[in-house]
């Protein structure tokens, strides 16, 4: 076996965002770059004092198909090779769901994986590329782990790695890589196996069988095709026009793998038709994040996972009650009411799945969320995209109504949460700064100012203190609440590759059911006109109008 050992030098840049490190393809591609972060990780992991160490471990690897997917699969398995583990499980040609991947290193007890991908991010050469390490429990690594990861790698002067030939990832079976086992295993079979023991399948089937539940499935040439084929097509008996875009591609078919109205355009025009499906969904790129859609009906992702949590009785697998719910500070609030009614705890967390975690193995929560199309359960330590399309179906076809029909009856009993979400993208990133730091100046003294009908009653920075281990995490994004409960959140995003994303989160009461069908975006303009007044993204950045609004 021969362990080459390549010097190096540190790069500046590989500090980790929201969901790990996220570049575009020709910056991992450099000379030595992906190499340095990887051998940060296994360094980090393997001085760990209150981990394993990396000796005799078994790590999961795989991601959602993008280009460099299998070539960044081929360097990490002869630097694990190099670095004394154990055991890689890899999905077949290299393809695991964020989700799935997850699930296989909690169900075959692994110290971890390294999951590759940037998300929703488009997909080539010139595209994006990402890369993250999840822990035993399947989730992404906490900030003290990838605040380490990046201090290493700013420090990082050598790598190892196997002189070997390429590994066949794409047939399953056993090979052996060194004194390392490769295993490369169905990257569809444990996670069917696992939404199988959550969902009622038969009803689903049923209905489907018999007419009364139609929907059309977008894997938007990403990940979650094969997944959805399995399970959708083969094991649910739909039609293989069920699924849209089911073939998963290096570049997802020069789309932009982002479940929202503007990228999943085909699938959300055809359910504006009166003879469209029951439902519409769609996943991303890595197939943990779903948009859901009725006939005539978009749901909001906040509310989604509010009426998640409201018909969890309808779910053999979550039959028992839940134990509570979080969401992320930016999320709406209309999860919280559903908690209240059922007297359950609901936690407000910063942005980013890994601050699920704890409260998730703590026993505290069962159901959690975020805005950004992102839901999940304790089956898993991620968000999951198939799996909230699979609770949906189950819901319908155990209550036999329409989608626009069971979010109206969920308004009049909670009141509805009038939300939206304005991003504007690849802003300077120099400009994005100062903007954000004027804002943050201003806080102190929003408090008792009025802006038309809005009178600020708090303004704040939000950080968070974990119940469960007492870390604290700071700067989580600006919060200005008005005295009539309404709010405007502003966030500096992390996902991105290119400049800075500035998302401004909105968000206004109505408990009255006769004003529960208004166009957001007018119960919203005074608050979106009050948020240009605080930050004036506009006049500063030269936009004329966001990006994207949700």
């Amino acid at each position: 076996m021969n362990i080459l050992t390549i010097d190096s030098s540190p790069f500046s840049d590989q500090k980790p965002g929201t969901s790990g490190l996220r570049k575009k393809v020709h910056v991992f591609q450099k000379n030595h770059y992906l190499e340095n972060f990887v051998q940060s990780i296994f360094d980090t992991l393997q001085a760990d004092q209150s981990g394993p160490g990396l000796s005799g471990q078994t790590l999961v690897v795989g991601g959602d198909g993008r280009f460099y997917n299998k070539q960044a699969i081929q360097i990490i398995l002869k630097m694990a090779a190099a670095n004394g583990i154990k055991r890689v499980l890899v999905g077949q040609n290299g393809i695991f769901s964020t989700p799935a991947a997850s699930h296989v290193i909690r169900k075959y007890q692994a110290m971890g994986g390294l999951v590759l991908s940037a998300s929703h991010n488009p997909g080539g050469p010139n595209a994006d590329f990402g890369i993250k390490y999840n822990i035993s429990n399947g989730g992404p690594a906490p900030e003290k782990y990838t605040n380490a990861f990046y201090q290493r790698s700013l420090e990082i002067n050598q790598y190892k790695i196997l002189d070997h030939a390429d590994v066949d990832i794409d047939q399953t079976g056993h090979q052996q890589l060194g004194e390392m086992q490769v295993e490369v295993i169905d990257s569809v079979t444990d996670y069917a196996e696992l939404m199988a023991s959550l969902f009622d399948f038969s009803a689903i089937s049923q209905a489907i069988q018999d007419g009364s539940l139609t929907f059309r499935f977008d894997a938007m040439n990403a990940v979650t095709g094969p997944y959805a084929s399995t399970i959708l097509v083969k094991q649910l008996g739909a039609s293989e026009e069920s699924v849209m875009r089911a073939t998963p591609q290096e570049d997802f078919g020069g789309c932009h793998p982002d479940p929202n109205l503007v990228h999943a355009r085909e699938l959300a025009e055809m359910m504006l038709q009166d003879q469209a499906p029951t439902l519409g969904a769609a996943s991303d790129g890595d197939g943990d994040r779903n948009m859901i859609v009725g006939r005539q009906a978009y749901v909001n992702p906040s509310d989604s996972l509010a009426i998640l949590a409201a018909n969890a009785q309808y779910i053999p697998g979550y039959q028992q009650g839940i134990s509570g719910v979080a969401r992320s500070m930016p999320t709406s609030r209309a999860v919280d009411r559903v908690a209240k009614a059922l007297g359950v705890e609901c936690y407000e967390t910063p942005t980013g799945w890994k601050f699920f975690g704890n409260l998730l193995d703590a026993g505290k929560i069962t159901l959690c969320g975020e805005e950004s199309f992102g839901s999940g359960s304790n089956h898993v330590r991620e968000k999951d995209g198939l799996w909230a399309v699979l609770f949906w179906l189950n819901i319908l076809a155990a209550q036999k109504k329409p989608v626009k029909t069971i979010v109206e009856e969920h308004w009049r009993t909670y009141g509805r949460d009038y939300y939206s979400r304005h991003d504007y993208e690849a802003v300077d990133s120099g400009i994005a700064d100062n903007l954000f730091n004027a804002l943050i100046d201003r806080l102190p003294e929003l408090p008792g100012q009025t802006f038309n009908d809005y009178t600020v009653a708090t303004a704040d920075e939000f950080s968070y203190l974990d119940p469960v281990d007492g870390s604290i995490s700071e700067h989580q994004g600006v919060r200005v609440i008005f005295e009539n409960d309404s709010r405007i959140i502003f966030r500096l995003s992390g996902t991105g590759t290119e400049g800075a994303t500035l998302r401004i989160y909105l968000e206004q009461y109505e408990p009255n059911s006769s004003k529960h069908q208004l166009d957001p975006q007018q119960v919203l303009a005074e608050l979106i006109e009050i948020a240009e007044t605080l930050c004036q993204i506009k006049q500063l950045t030269g936009c004329s109008e966001p990006s994207v609004i949700t």
